[in-house]
């Protein structure tokens, strides 16, 4: 492992019920176990960032969520949005029907403005390969690094997708310009978190993440 298991880990929560309570506790969380991002929904960048000043925890948020359907002019001012509110990394969904009706052109172009948007800062592209055959995962992953996205990553965890071994190391063989892999959605333990590690995940979307380190201590002492 490159890293700490720890810096793999952007911890999640992005139910709609997710109040302050819930965001203290995840940063808090953050902060114990020095997971490399919290990743929420947008109205709570204010209290993360400043829940966690003068850490190295970033404060990564969501564009276009969940479905991605939203019109490219509305995801670019979300990314505004954050960014003015100091959000450090955006996770954002494709349009997955323009996919599907392989306009390329317009996948590109939208992954484009959100990456222009973001002004430097990390974009993860999330193309929900639950809604997608091996073509057109492939086909999403070459239009995310064409548009110059950071990462490309696996599922929003909105739908009965998760992320599978055999999905990363598609993802990771045909990713290109440096663009990294992020695998979210049904990582709960570090069997998992480890087999998509192995397949090429740089980066795990999880709300377990104090369950995987847990597990992963103990596997390192036996």
């Amino acid at each position: 492992m490159e890293r700490s298991l720890s810096k793999y880990i952007d911890h999640t929560i992005l139910k709609a019920f997710a109040g302050k309570n819930e965001i203290e506790t995840l940063c808090n969380d953050a902060k114990k176990y020095d997971f490399a991002s919290v990743c929420i929904n947008p109205s709570n960048i204010p209290l993360a960032k400043k829940l966690l000043a003068g850490t190295d925890v970033k404060v990564c948020t969501v564009i276009g969520f969940p479905l991605g359907a939203n019109t490219t002019a509305i995801k670019v001012a979300e990314t505004e949005d954050a960014l003015k509110m100091g959000c450090d990394e955006f996770d954002m969904v494709i349009n997955v029907g323009a996919l599907k009706d392989k306009r390329d052109d317009y996948v590109r172009d939208e992954i484009r403005a959100v990456v222009k948007a973001a002004q430097g800062r990390l974009v993860k592209v999330i193309i929900e390969t639950f809604f997608l055959n091996d073509e057109e995962k492939v086909r999403a992953v070459k239009l995310s690094c064409e548009a110059g996205a950071s990462f490309v990553k696996t599922c929003t965890g909105f739908n009965d997708g998760k992320a599978t071994v055999d999905d990363v190391r598609l993802m990771k063989a045909n990713a290109t310009n440096g663009v990294q892999v992020k695998a979210s959605s049904g990582i709960r333990t570090w069997n998992d978190a480890k087999a998509l590690i192995d397949a090429g995940a740089e980066r795990l979307g999880t709300s377990s993440g104090a369950t995987i380190l847990a597990e992963y201590e103990n596997s390192e002492k036996s």
